[in-house]
């Protein structure tokens, strides 16, 4: 699956909106995750996972910056995260399963708090984008 023109134009107009609430927006995410599927709370078990812990927004931040810097590769999104494809293959062994789980949450998140900006196309153009990162992610489990 790949990212045409008309996505990428997406996804770079909503993303500064995003990239703005970093910690606010993952926290929130990660948090919907933890809730919702508590079996991802495994990987991180020194964690306070409670709603607006220091964790969960630390983490949350670092997420969507990760994202946010995928964002300013979009021709080359394999490239860009590549390090921390290994880094959840190898070092911290995450069940790829999570990365639709997450990315299900993000898009909520994303949904609730900028509904404006949320349209059909935004939608789905979030929707790929972030799809095209969960395969890139798992690419090094092959």
């Amino acid at each position: 699956m790949a990212l045409n023109a008309d996505d990428k134009a997406h996804i770079q107009a909503i993303w500064p909106s995003i990239a703005a609430h970093a910690a606010e927006y993952g926290g929130e995410a990660l948090y919907r995750m933890f809730l919702s599927n508590p079996q991802t709370k495994t990987y991180f078990p020194k964690f306070d996972c409670s709603k607006d812990s220091a964790h969960v927004k630390s983490h949350g931040k670092k997420v969507l910056d990760a994202l946010t810097e995928t964002v300013k590769h979009l021709d080359n999104i394999d490239g860009a995260l590549c390090k921390l494809s290994e880094l959840h293959a190898y070092d911290m062994r995450v069940d790829p399963g999570n990365f639709p789980l997450l990315a299900h949450h993000i898009l909520v998140t994303i949904a609730i708090h900028l509904p404006d900006k949320f349209d059909c196309l935004t939608h789905e153009a979030l929707d790929k984008f972030l799809a095209v990162v969960g395969c890139s992610l798992t690419s090094k489990y092959r």
